[in-house]
């Protein structure tokens, strides 16, 4: 009997929200752990390590979305210990910034600015490289697999695969020919990239059950437009 090769992944959360969930909300409700082995069918997948942060008032004009990252984070918690969660921080500010379209104030010969709502994830990426790093020095698993478009982890890789010895991959959240070349140029052992049907064949159950009682999809993010039997008609 072959023992398949162990694997980690580690997901940057946002990138994946913004490149694969954040335009079909009907994908949202995504059980990380199927996801990790739908993703890498020939490995076992021994953790997953997800890099999020929780919505700050402000951050959306939608005023349940943090309602529904609580609901869908309950949900996660159902899949520890195989699944564990990783926070950073959300900041938000004030800035001035040039105008797009470019103009320049013919009074000033400056750039035209307007004042802008900057909304940043901070501390995700530092977590991620930290984590997978450590990991590597033990090692964890066989493979060590990110998932991101990020080249600010090309140092993160490199590491652990040329100073650890450690076998590593990339996940893209989307099409590999638009990945980062960069993270390429780290040699990875493996690569692939995520696909809609990976992420319908990886939603959680409708329906949870945790330490607090029962856990449901929200109605916005029903898998058809009538929502799941047990909510009645969706909030169109």
């Amino acid at each position: 009997m072959t023992t398949r090769a162990t694997a980690i992944l580690y997901i940057d959360g946002f990138n994946l929200y913004r490149r694969c969930l954040e335009k079909f909300p009907e994908l949202k409700w995504l059980d990380l752990v199927a996801f990790a082995q739908n993703l890498l069918p020939d490995h076992e997948i021994v953790r997953v390590h997800y890099f999020t942060a929780r919505v700050r008032p402000g951050a959306s004009p939608d005023r349940q979305v943090s309602q529904r990252q609580d609901i869908y984070l309950r949900a996660l918690r159902t899949l520890e210990p195989l699944l564990k969660i990783h926070f950073g921080h959300f900041r938000i500010d004030t800035r001035s910034m040039p105008a797009v379209p470019v103009e320049v104030d013919r009074e000033t010969g400056q750039y035209r600015r307007v004042r802008v709502k900057k909304i940043e994830e901070k501390g995700s990426d530092v977590n991620l490289a930290v984590r997978m790093i450590a990991d590597a020095h033990v090692p964890h698993a066989d493979y060590f697999v990110m998932l991101t478009n990020d080249s600010d982890q090309v140092g993160t890789l490199r590491a652990v695969k040329q100073e650890l010895g450690r076998k590593t991959g990339i996940i893209f959240p989307m099409e590999s020919a638009r990945g980062s070349k960069e993270l390429m140029h780290t040699e990875p052992d493996l690569t692939g990239f995520v696909t809609r049907e990976v992420l319908e064949r990886s939603q959680l159950a409708d329906v949870l059950d945790d330490l607090h009682g029962i856990v449901h999809r929200p109605p916005a993010w029903a898998r058809n437009s009538e929502g799941p039997s047990f909510l009645g008609p969706s909030n169109r």
